[in-house]
């Protein structure tokens, strides 16, 4: 059946990316664990603007690089284990950065499997999804490092993953930082400019 609106769907309910994949509605909705998220129609001004500084470094970063990034709307599917068909898919995220440097995960679609960097700004409404939900799913999926940018406190939190899997949380990097990346240590943001109002 075709849904054309989120009201057709129960949101008490589970969902795979096979369910996802047949939605055609204009509302933007992540699946984690096989549960819907809303996502706001459009960011706030301050997301956007942070966003935008983080994709000018990528740009620079990557361009001499062999992975490659890509900002939201990007559907990232994370299965459980070595399953992926679209029917044992049960969490779909549209992060606001990642980067995948193993092509093979890389589909017409979009991302199968965990990017090697994923990094997500908060706003105001998604801190628990942000903070909790996504952090377990990544953690699970194997992502290689997260950055959690906050940007009423400004600071980045950033976790990488240790040999058995778990996220390991280092020092925040504040607004007055030139933080980098653990995995890519050459990637270095300036947040003065991040956070610059």
């Amino acid at each position: 059946m075709m849904v054309t609106s989120l009201d057709q769907l129960d949101l008490s309910k589970q969902y795979s990316y096979a369910d996802y994949f047949k939605w055609k509605f204009d509302e933007r909705v992540e699946l984690i664990k096989g549960r819907i998220f809303k996502m706001p129609p459009a960011p706030a001004r301050k997301h956007q603007s942070i966003s935008r500084y983080f994709i000018s470094q990528m740009v620079r970063y990557f361009d001499e690089h062999p992975c490659e990034w890509y900002h939201a709307p990007f559907d990232v599917r994370l299965a459980r284990k070595s399953e992926n068909t679209d029917k044992q898919v049960y969490t779909v995220v549209q992060p606001d950065l990642c980067v995948v440097c193993d092509k093979s995960k890389l589909d017409m679609r979009g991302c199968v499997g965990a990017p090697d960097l994923i990094i997500e700004i908060l706003s105001p409404g998604n801190s628990r999804k942000e903070m909790k939900d996504k952090f377990e799913v990544y953690e699970e999926a194997g992502v290689r490092e997260y950055w959690i940018v906050q940007s009423t406190d400004k600071n980045v939190l950033v976790y990488t993953l240790n040999e058995q899997g778990v996220f390991i949380g280092h020092r925040p990097f504040i607004e007055d930082e030139i933080m980098h990346s653990f995995i890519f240590p050459e990637l270095k943001i300036n947040l003065l400019e991040v956070f610059k109002d």
